[in-house]
């Protein structure tokens, strides 16, 4: 019976979001904040979703703790897409989301990129890796270790395996994880660590090494709808992230999907 009850509540859910909207002029335009890792995928997202509903997506992407301090200032936001859990329990502290429409939607995973053209390739990461000696007389491109989610994972990563000792005078830190990868993509630098899916939508890198399991945090992209916003079309937005076109789309792009999509 309560199954039954499920599969009823997520048919209806569903048939909200790609019903015809009925709602105020605000309500046909959504403004989403989202972590800049999200890019490729939330883009082809937010057409699918305006296709299915007529409402328009206006997407930010920047760094998490960038976009969480905008809208703490004050900038208009309907929905926040963080690429770690730590500024959203910073947003959830500072009450500038609402806490029961949070979801831990996506996870990802952290590897060693270099220039397609590189010699370098196929690098073991493992306990006592020289990321400093393999970058030799070259910089390591990494995100703000301090603030941005990317960097967080990559100076924890490093610790983890004895190597940020070595690292840490050699990094190149960058506003986002975009811009790690541009870093290398224009070969500035002989390596960088970013999201596999980001190595995956750059031609001009290649993911030489994958950093192991367990060496870093779990890598959770979590959403939810922000405190000031009385837009609707933010709950039918963040139901859409929950169906098969969604997390067909994530997947595509190499995002793992971490929540039962309901149609």
């Amino acid at each position: 019976m309560f199954r039954f009850v499920q599969l009823v509540t997520a048919a209806a859910l569903i048939a909200g979001v790609l019903q015809p909207p009925h709602a105020s002029a605000q309500d046909t335009h959504l403004r989403v904040f989202a972590a800049a890792s999200l890019k490729n995928a939330l883009d082809d997202i937010d057409a699918a979703f305006t296709e299915a509903t007529g409402i328009k997506v206006t997407a930010s992407y920047e760094s998490s703790s960038t976009l969480v301090k905008q809208i703490d200032q004050g900038a208009p936001a309907d929905v926040f897409i963080s690429a770690d859990l730590q500024w959203m329990d910073y947003a959830s502290e500072h009450k500038l989301i609402k806490p029961d429409t949070r979801l831990n939607l996506l996870g990802n995973r952290l590897v060693l990129i270099a220039p397609k053209v590189s010699k370098i390739d196929k690098v073991e990461i493992g306990q006592g890796f020289d990321l400093a000696k393999l970058a030799g007389d070259g910089r390591i491109a990494v995100a703000n270790v301090k603030t941005v989610p990317a960097g967080r994972y990559a100076k924890a990563a490093l610790e983890k395996l004895d190597a940020w000792t070595a690292a840490e005078p050699k990094l190149a830190q960058a506003e986002n994880v975009r811009a790690t990868l541009a870093l290398v993509a224009g070969a500035k630098t002989p390596v960088g660590i970013v999201y596999e899916t980001d190595a995956k939508v750059e031609p001009k890198v290649k993911i030489v090494g994958l950093f192991p399991e367990g060496s870093y945090p779990a890598v959770t992209y979590s959403a939810a709808q922000t405190a000031d916003s009385k837009n609707a079309a933010s709950a039918r937005y963040l139901v859409f992230l929950r169906t098969h076109t969604a997390k067909a789309i994530f997947e595509k792009y190499g995002f793992s999907y971490l929540i039962k999509s309901m149609s």
